[in-house]
C-alpha cells in the first residue's frame, strides 16, 4: 500500500502537456530544417520564413521551442517570440504579445490603436537592432475571419514601409483536413520553407513514452503492459498528447487506490479524459456565444439552421449574419457538419450536427 505522504511520481512535471522535454528523438530533420532556415540571422540578415505543419500532437511546437531555445544562446541580437493563437486571435492580441516580449510590459487592451502600437514594436526592433522571429502558432485559429493575413501582412511587409526592419514568421499549422490559404498578397512575401511533421510510428511512440515513463515514474510503477496499452492509445488517436497526458492521469488514479503500481484499468478510466484533450482544448477557445451556438448543437443533435437560429437568437440577440459566421468558423475547425439537405427551397436547407459524440461535447463543455 502506498503510504499518505508517498508518490509515484519522481518528476509530474515531465507529464505536463506544455513541457519541452530534453529528449525530443525522431524530429531530426526537421529540427535541422528550422535551423537551417533561421541560420541568416545569426549573420544579422532577414531569417527564412516558414510553414510547419502536420496532425495534431506529433511535435511541431516543441520543435519549434527547441530550436528557440539553442539559438538564444548564440543569438543576442535575435528575439524569440511563439505566440499562441487559439488564445491570441486578433491581429492587436499577437502584436500585443510580440510588444510584450520586446519590452516586458503588457500594453493597454484597450485605447490604443493596432497601428501604434505596431509602430512601436517595430521602434523597439529599429532602436536596438534586433531581428524578430515570430512563431504563430496553431494559426489556424486565425484564419476564419481574416486575422491571419491581417497579421502576416502587417509583419511580413513591414520592411517596406520601415526600412531596416528584419521579421521572419513561422506559421504553425495543424492539418485537421482543412486546407488554409493565405491571400496571395501575402503568400507573394510569405515563400515559406515548409517543415512536414508526420505521424509518429508505433515503434517511435513507444520510444518516446518510455522515456517519459522513466523520468516521471519512479522504477517498477509503471508495467509493460501498461505502457503497450498507453502506446495503444496514442497510436489510435496519432496525438503524442493523449498518451502524457494518458500517463498523469492513470498514475494519479492508482495513487487514488493507494497502489504502489499503475494497472490497465487505471489507464482504463483515464482515457476516458485524455481522448477528449483536443476536443477541450478546442472548445476553450471559443467565445462564449459560440460555446453556447455548440451547447444547443450538442443538445439537439440534429437541427435545420432555421430552428437553430431562433434558439441561439432568443438566448444571444445575435443576427443571422454573425449566425453564420460562427457555424462556417466552427465547420471549418472540424466541430460541426453543416451540409444541405436537399429539402426545403431549391433544396438549399441546412442541417446542423455535431462531429464528435453529443455527449463529449457536453462534458467539455462543463469544464
Amino acid at each position: 500500500m502506498l503510504l499518505w505522504d508517498e508518490t509515484l511520481f519522481k518528476n509530474g512535471e515531465v507529464l505536463e502537456l506544455d513541457y519541452v522535454p530534453e529528449y525530443f528523438a525522431h524530429r531530426d530533420s526537421q529540427m535541422q530544417a528550422l535551423k537551417f532556415s533561421l541560420k541568416p540571422a545569426m549573420r544579422g540578415m532577414r531569417p527564412v520564413n516558414c510553414l510547419v505543419k502536420g496532425p495534431p500532437g506529433t511535435g511541431k511546437t516543441t520543435a519549434v521551442l527547441k530550436v528557440f531555445s539553442e539559438m538564444k544562446e548564440h543569438a543576442g541580437n535575435v528575439v524569440f517570440v511563439k505566440v499562441n493563437c487559439q488564445m491570441d486571435s486578433t491581429r492587436f492580441a499577437v502584436v500585443s504579445r510580440i510588444y510584450e516580449k520586446l519590452v516586458n510590459i503588457k500594453p493597454p487592451t484597450s485605447g490604443i490603436a493596432f497601428r501604434k502600437l505596431f509602430d512601436k514594436v517595430i521602434k523597439q526592433l529599429v532602436d536596438s537592432n534586433k531581428i524578430l522571429v515570430v512563431a504563430l502558432d496553431d494559426i489556424n485559429y486565425l484564419f476564419h475571419e481574416g486575422h491571419a493575413d491581417e497579421i502576416m501582412y502587417s509583419l511580413l511587409r513591414a520592411h517596406e514601409q520601415y526600412p531596416g526592419v528584419k521579421i521572419a514568421v513561422i506559421a504553425i499549422i495543424s492539418d485537421v483536413g482543412i486546407s488554409h490559404h493565405f491571400d496571395p498578397r501575402v503568400g507573394s512575401v510569405f515563400l515559406p520553407e515548409e517543415v512536414e511533421f508526420l505521424r509518429y510510428d508505433a515503434n517511435e511512440i513507444r520510444d518516446i513514452v518510455t522515456n517519459r515513463i522513466q523520468h516521471a515514474f519512479y522504477q517498477d510503477v509503471v508495467p509493460d503492459e501498461v505502457c503497450e496499452r498507453v502506446v495503444e492509445y496514442v497510436d489510435l488517436t496519432g496525438d503524442l498528447r493523449v498518451g502524457i497526458d494518458l500517463l498523469r492521469r492513470s498514475g494519479l488514479n492508482a495513487e487514488r487506490r493507494a497502489s504502489r503500481k499503475i494497472s490497465l484499468e487505471d489507464v482504463e478510466k483515464a482515457y476516458e479524459a485524455s481522448r477528449l484533450i483536443y476536443l477541450c482544448r478546442s472548445i476553450r477557445s471559443l467565445a462564449e456565444h459560440e460555446k453556447t451556438l455548440l451547447g444547443l448543437i450538442a443538445k439537439e443533435n440534429n437541427m435545420q439552421a432555421g430552428e437553430l437560429y431562433k434558439s441561439f437568437h432568443e438566448i444571444t440577440g445575435l443576427g443571422y449574419t454573425r449566425f453564420y459566421e460562427i457555424i462556417g468558423k466552427m465547420s471549418d475547425s472540424q466541430l460541426l457538419d453543416a451540409d444541405f439537405s436537399g429539402k426545403g427551397m431549391r433544396g438549399r436547407t441546412r442541417v446542423i450536427k455535431p462531429r464528435y459524440e453529443p455527449q463529449d461535447i457536453l462534458k467539455c463543455l462543463e469544464q
